[in-house]
């Protein structure tokens, strides 16, 4: 009955004219980024969080939450078409959908695309009602020490099942701590390296931050790429799957669900190893596994199904634990400390009408994808022929009002210059950002969390060891580090194994 009573609330939010408005704007908006190569939902939200400072903070997240779970779609048109992925997640489509693409059945990919979506977003979001009150319950149990345990564990993960070097991801993981130690200590009230500058006795503005490194930073990126996309001009036709594709996709439909959504809850997990994850689970499970990458549809709608079921189950970890498991929703994390809501255990009653309205909203957001995706697919193609110049313009300019309209700080407009070079060298020379702004947003909880446990334990730092769920915590980290050397390791053996063998 409570899930009922907790649903009846969130609907009773989510059906405000306003927020279904914020809704529909946020689907649509993401299926269009998802469309458009190269700027993708991390600087898209980037770009719109001081739009969404004048919103609700409900409003808000629903907006946010609509174009995270909304670009994944949009990624899939590009991808079945142009066999250019417009978002991350979606270069696992272009495996079979684009092989589908040419043999003519560019519609029946795009159909169980969506009805895929549709499904495993769907599944994710009843996980998510089932799961968030247990996880809640047992996280109230937590302490100080178990926080700073759980903090460090979210930072670890993300940093070494992200993409890309793990020594840079640590490194930059360090660097957003740094920065996140900038302005006045939370004991004290004194300064810290703030260089005798007043604008940084506040700090960094995430806000700022976040839009240099991941807006900036992309579009300065972005202008160097010199690729130009090529007009689908063949007709689409027959997007409704047939009964012979529902039939081949439902195993694959259905089994990708619940891989995304576990594959979701993971932090570091996400879009990219959920698609890549259920791919490799249809090829291996067919009776011909040569058909993949040759136009099979289980290779298009278990993937696009595991993706999308893990955009959604991320919000667990992140309204439930306050833990971000991706870049994205590190930004959502951020989006509503601006607003005066610190997600976590407490959240659910201090705020259920964002909780709840939020994952209502989920619902009708993927309805609202099912419904509209469909027969626009041909409006999305069109979108590609919008010129670079066009939208970079645009784009630098709404950066710009943004951010000095938080404050009417210039301090502020030179802060996302600065990040937004930054953000292109660490684009250009290997730097994964996102471990930065993660753990820039986590630094200030993890600080009062240690602050805490320290001034419970008298400065003995024990209280980690003794608390029983911190020290679980720590020694599954420690776990997980050790298995991490260990596999390493017996990769490099069989490499060079091989590598011996070649040469004789």
């Amino acid at each position: 009955m409570d899930a009922l009573n907790n649903l009846a609330l969130g609907f009773s939010v989510a059906f405000d004219p306003m927020n279904l408005l914020y809704v529909f704007i946020g689907v649509v908006v993401g299926t269009a980024i998802g469309v458009l190569p190269g700027l993708g939902p991390t600087a898209t939200i980037a770009l719109l969080l001081p739009v969404t400072l004048t919103l609700d903070p409900t409003a808000a997240v629903i907006l946010l939450a609509g174009i995270y779970y909304g670009s994944m779609y949009g990624g899939t048109i590009t991808s079945v078409l142009l066999r250019l992925p417009g978002e991350a997640a979606s270069v696992v489509t272009t495996f079979d959908g684009y092989q589908m693409a040419r043999q003519g059945r560019a519609g029946p990919a795009l159909g169980i695309s969506a009805i895929g979506s549709f499904v495993g977003g769907t599944v994710s979001v009843i996980g998510l009602v089932l799961l968030a009150p247990v996880l809640a319950d047992a996280a109230l149990a937590f302490g100080p020490p178990a926080f700073v345990a759980l903090m460090v564990l979210g930072l670890f993960l993300v940093t070494s099942l992200g993409t890309g070097s793990t020594i840079k991801a640590l490194c930059m993981a360090a660097v957003g701590l740094l920065l996140s130690a900038i302005g006045q200590d939370l004991v004290t009230g004194k300064p810290r390296f703030t260089f005798g500058q007043t604008s940084l006795f506040d700090g960094l503005d995430f806000v700022a931050v976040s839009m240099g490194l991941f807006g900036v930073g992309e579009i300065l990126y972005n202008l160097e790429q010199t690729e130009k996309v090529q007009a689908f001009t063949s007709k689409i036709k027959n997007i409704w799957p047939s009964r012979k594709d529902l039939k081949d996709s439902s195993g694959a439909i259905a089994r990708g669900s619940v891989l995304g959504f576990f594959i979701g809850i993971l932090p570091g997990g996400g879009g990219v190893l959920s698609s890549l994850a259920s791919y490799a689970m249809e090829k291996r499970r067919a009776k011909d596994p040569s058909r993949f990458g040759h136009g099979a549809i289980e290779g298009v709608a278990g993937p696009e199904t595991a993706n999308n079921a893990s955009s959604t189950s991320g919000f667990i970890p992140l309204l439930v634990l306050g833990i971000p498991s991706n870049v994205v929703l590190a930004l959502l994390f951020g989006a509503l400390l601006v607003h005066g809501i610190t997600p976590g255990p407490q959240m659910m009653t201090n705020h259920p009408e964002v909780f709840w309205g939020v994952i209502a909203s989920m619902f009708i957001g993927n309805l609202m994808l099912l419904a509209l995706n469909i027969p626009l697919v041909g409006f999305f193609v069109q979108m590609l022929r919008i010129r670079a110049g066009i939208l970079v313009t645009f784009a630098v300019l709404v950066v710009m009002v943004g951010v000095f309209s938080i404050s009417n700080d210039v301090f502020d407009m030179w802060v996302v210059l600065v990040f937004g070079i930054i953000g292109w060298i660490m684009k250009k020379t290997g730097f994964d950002p996102g471990p930065l702004v993660l753990a820039f947003v986590l630094g200030p909880i993890l600080e009062s969390s240690v602050r805490q446990s320290l001034l419970l334990s008298g400065g003995s730092f024990t209280i980690f060891v003794t608390d029983p769920i911190s020290l679980t915590i720590f020694i599954a980290l420690g776990a997980g580090v050790i298995l991490g050397f260990v596999g390493r390791g017996r990769r490099r053996l069989v490499a060079n194994k091989q590598e011996k063998v070649a040469a004789e």
